[in-house]
């Protein structure tokens, strides 16, 4: 069997000897054992951990063809619109369990992108990659690698093609190429879990012209490589891990992201799967997006589904849970929750086939990352309102300990006799960890697509052409309309184009 344990896992990454990794200016040895990254860690444990335990592991395991045998679902490519659905249930599921983003889902969306991408390569002549990329993918498989996925440029002037900009590597760029490999530079900025990580899979960010080929690049490398740095990102309240408590900080279970910088760093060619490709990197952009943005349906459904529990305790502690305005937000925030959700799903079941893989419907992908974009806000503002303004005050779990405050701590911070002041505090800092960090509120918006790149998507794919036409046959006017099979009046997109052909 090929799957491994988490402690296995934590034990494959608790050693670097090439990439350097940094938090707060300083270098980290073992991202297993530092108190920034351990949460990060733990998280990303999680993954693995699903494909163990009793309650998720059906979701946590898929059948792969390539091995014959079964491996975790963050390395399988999706054979079926059902193992598009057990996707976003899985992510929603662990989502439960950690109350954080685990990490590994741009990984798998990237696997998921290159089998397509390649495979449509193939097809038209360049049989070369895909065959690597195959390799590679039984290599991920067999060793059930954890891997971050890198799209994301630094993009400097962002009115700038790549090859226009006055710092020419802030978009990841080939430097040389020789029969071995290629050498790259560049950084990639916001990655998720990329120091928690074994590999790193690099894509390109954008849709490239024949000027900018030296920017069409996609490729795997062990995170371990020598010329790889990793920049941890500052995040909200972040240095409470450092306190070594349990209760303010949130030691458990956490993400980070992190600036990674390639400086002239090898890639085998045998890890390369585009190189100078320009004409399909906008095939690759729009086939790992609406993977990506799928998902986000069960994630961040599965962080609300924390969050909603959170209020509704804390309305419970102050003896106000029976009160019909609490209700009311409780019951909006939970439609607000299931429609993000059943978007990931109708993304999932009304999937496109591109050749023998299943890719998302991209309107219900786009549809739902939009939602994402919207609804944490108002689930976060929502609960808020529930917690009340001790969600923003809470005195410190040092002064819960302190000998001298206790008592008056105990005593003020009590609602109901059922807790405790500490239930309270503890429950108050789970809220404003998980509604207000990045993973729920920033990572809502900016993730797979700023709220703007959806919008662009749907005027791409919904036909105001047709369904004008459609109107005015109804109208009694002169109509050209000329009904088609499928009920929605969407345009296909470039992908299913290509699938058909």
């Amino acid at each position: 069997m090929v799957l491994r344990t988490g402690e296995q896992y934590l034990e494959a990454i608790s050693h670097r000897s090439k990439a350097e990794i940094f938090v707060m200016g300083k270098e980290v040895d073992d991202v297993t054992k530092n108190p920034f990254l351990k949460p990060s860690v733990m998280a990303f444990k999680a993954t693995y951990d699903a494909a163990w335990d009793e309650d998720s592991k059906d979701l946590g395991r898929a059948w792969s063809q390539f091995l014959n045998e079964e491996v975790n679902r963050f390395t399988h490519i999706h054979r079926s619109p059902e193992d598009l659905a057990a996707k976003v249930k899985l992510l929603r599921k662990i989502s439960h369990k950690v109350g954080a983003c685990f990490q590994r889902c741009v990984g798998f969306d990237a696997l998921n992108t290159l089998y397509i991408t390649t495979s449509i390569m193939a097809e038209k002549g360049r049989k070369d990659y895909h065959q690597r990329f195959v390799e590679y993918l039984t290599h991920v498989q067999k060793e059930d690698i954890a891997l971050a996925g890198a799209m994301t440029d630094a993009k400097g002037v962002r009115t700038l093609k790549p090859h226009e900009q006055p710092h020419p590597d802030v978009y990841v760029k080939v430097n040389q190429v020789t029969k071995d490999g290629i050498y790259v530079s560049g950084a990639k900025a916001n990655i998720t879990g990329v120091a928690a990580s074994e590999e790193i899979i690099v894509l390109p960010t954008r849709a490239m012209t024949k000027e900018d080929k030296d920017y069409a690049v996609a490729f795997a490398i062990p995170l371990d490589t020598e010329g790889v740095k990793i920049v941890v990102g500052r995040q909200l309240n972040d240095a409470r891990r450092f306190e070594g408590g349990d209760i303010d900080g949130l030691p458990y279970f956490y993400n980070h992201e992190g600036l990674v910088i390639f400086d002239n760093v090898f890639v085998p060619m045998d890890r390369v799967f585009m190189l100078g490709d320009w004409e399909f990197s906008g095939t690759l952009v729009e086939i790992f997006s609406a993977y990506h943005r799928q998902g986000y349906g069960g994630c961040k459904a599965g962080l609300a589904d924390v969050i909603i529990g959170s209020a509704s305790n804390l309305a419970r502690q102050n003896g106000v849970e029976k009160a019909s305005h609490i209700q009311d937000k409780l019951t909006e925030a939970v439609f607000l929750t299931e429609t993000m959700y059943a978007a990931g799903i109708a993304a999932s079941l009304n999937a496109v086939k591109v050749g023998d893989a299943w890719w998302v419907n991209p309107m219900h992908a786009n549809v739902t990352k939009h939602l994402v974009t919207r609804f944490p806000s108002e689930i976060t503002k929502i609960t808020t309102d529930i917690a009340g303004g001790m969600l923003g005050t809470a005195p410190s779990e040092w002064d819960l300990k302190n000998p001298k405050l206790r008592g008056y701590i105990e005593k003020y911070m009590q609602g109901m006799m059922d807790y405790s002041a500490e239930d309270r505090l503890r429950m108050t800092r789970l809220l404003e960890n998980t509604s207000l960090g990045v993973a729920f509120m920033i990572e809502s918006v900016h993730g797979a697509g700023s709220p703007a790149a959806q919008r662009i998507m749907f005027s791409r794919l919904y036909d105001f052409n047709y369904a004008e036409e459609v109107a005015k046959r109804l109208a009694g006017m002169k109509s050209d309309v000329k009904f088609v099979k499928k009920p929605e009046p969407w345009r296909e997109s470039d992908t299913e184009k290509v699938a058909k052909s």
